[in-house]
This record gives C-alpha cells, structure tokens and sequence, in this order.
C-alpha cells in the first residue's frame, strides 16, 4: 500500500482516483479552493486526517476513514460511495453522507443537517448526532448505543433496528415501516405518525400527540411520559407499565395501561380498547369501550 504522510493539499481533484493507499496525517485546505479530493478512489485508508474543503468522497468503494475531522465548510462529504467504514471521526458539514451502502461508523461525532438520506445499510454505533432530517428515506439501519438530537429524523426509512439509544427529536420515524426500537429513550412531539409494522419494547415515550394514524402498532412493556392526545386513528396493541395523560381515539387493538388522566372515544370508527388494571391487579375494560 502506497502511503502519502504530513502533505497539504488544496487543488482540485488533489487524489483523484487513486487506489490501494494510505493517506495520514494530511490537511486538505487552502487557497486554492479545490473540490473532490480523493473522489473515484478505491481501497483507500484515511488516518488523522484534516478537512475543510467540499465533496471529498464522492464515487468511493472500500473507503475507511479514522481519527479524522471534517469542519462545518466540508460539506457534502461522502456521495454516492460503498463499502465505507469511518471510526472516531467528526463530520460536521452539511449533507455528510447520501445515496451511499454499506456504511459502518463508530464513535463519531455528527454535526449535519441532512445526514444520511437514502443510504442503503448503515451500521452505527456509539456515536453522538446532531441533525435535521437525519437519514430520511434510508433502510436497514442498526443502531446501537446512538444518542441523537434534532427535528423530522428517521422520516420514510424502512426495515431498520434501534437498540439502546436516546434519540431527542420531534417528527421522528413519520412514514417508517418495520422498525423496531427496544430499550431505548424516545423524546420529541408527534412521534411515529402514519408508520407501519413499527414496535417499541422497554422503551420511555415522552412528548406530546405520539403514534397517530398507525398501522399495527406495538408497544411491549414501555412507559409513556407526558403523553397526551395518544394513539389517535391507530391499530395499536399496546402494553404499558405506567400511567398516561390520555389517549383519543385508537381505531382497533387493545391498550393494556395501570392509570389513565382522560379517554376521549368521540369517533365512531374508534373500536379500540382501553384496559385499565385496577390495584388488585384486575383489568377492567373502561365504560367508552365496553
């Protein structure tokens, strides 16, 4: 392997297609302005590297990137490339990753609206993001142990799995189909509306209006902060292990619940059960819904 160590660059196409080579300890920066650095490149190892200009990695395959930076003027930084693994590494530019597959990342630090729209498996793990429409249209995801904060994430991604993860976000997982979201904290207003085949287990739901307009819903053993204004026009099965501000009009399905604030039934359509449990530990199915 062919190593490149402790050189600047700054034209254009700096490393245009190159293959087979290690570039370490380099800073991509300068008056020159170039774009595309190391575009059209395979089987390419960046180590410590630094990056402030546009479109580094676009065309990539067998791509990995470690200990590495890329500022907020880095932007659109990984397009359209394959088989990418990055490690340790800050991408803070806008629109870091898109129309890419088979992408692993650990331990970085994501600081870019429009991160990961329609990526094509993706694994991540102990990482930290900061986004708005963080990987919209997406599939077959995996996350492990992501802490995520921003607006409108996980929009129409489909076949996707979160585990352990704290993700703060309002508008999340609207139009998503086969999730599934287990011991892991989920915060923000209007959770979840119009998904399908979507299941939380051993999760806390905080914020308002969550899980609307939901095709078979599951909830296994979650609780549920704050949440008003639950489960409207959804099919829900739903097993909840604390009490609930209120829920308004389920379409069918069953809510297992120990206290509910308000129940609102004012639609006929809305067939769903409510199942309060008493201290006993009876279940007694509420008088709107008998």
């Amino acid at each position: 392997m062919k190593t490149v160590a402790n050189k600047t660059f700054d034209e254009e196409r700096a490393l245009y297609a190159v293959e087979n080579i290690l570039v370490k300890d380099c800073v991509f920066d300068g008056p020159a302005d170039g774009e595309s650095a190391l575009k059209e490149g395979r089987e390419v190892t960046v180590d410590n590297c630094f990056f402030n200009l546009r479109y580094p990695f676009w065309h990539d395959t067998r791509l990995k990137i470690e200990h590495s930076e890329m500022t907020k003027l880095c932007r659109a930084a990984l397009w359209y490339s394959n088989r990418v693994e990055i490690n340790d590494t800050k991408l803070h530019g806008i629109k870091a990753l898109r129309e890419c597959a088979n992408i692993k990342m650990r331990g970085c630090d994501i600081v870019s609206p429009e991160f990961g729209w329609s990526v094509r498996g993706i694994e991540m793990e102990d990482c930290a993001a900061e986004s708005e429409y963080f990987m919209m249209r997406s599939d077959h995801l995996i996350f492990r142990d992501v802490r995520m904060k921003g607006k409108y994430s996980f929009q129409y991604i489909t076949d996707s799995v979160f585990e352990n993860c704290v993700l703060d976000t309002k508008d999340a997982f609207w139009h998503a189909k086969n999730i599934t979201v287990r011991n892991s904290v989920v915060k923000g207003e209007y959770l979840a509306w119009y998904s399908e085949n979507i299941t939380f287990e051993n999760c806390k739901i905080v914020g308002t209006q969550p899980l609307c307009y939901c095709k078979n819903l599951k909830l296994i053993r979650c609780k549920m902060v704050d949440t008003d204004l639950s489960f409207e026009r959804s099919e829900v099965e739903a097993t909840l292990t604390a009490p609930i501000v209120s829920i308004k009009n389920p379409i069918s399905g069953h809510i297992y619940v120990p206290k509910v604030g308000e129940i609102i039934m004012d639609l006929a359509e809305a067939k769903g059960e409510i199942i309060v449990e008493n201290r006993n530990g009876e279940n007694k199915i509420c008088s709107c819904c008998a």
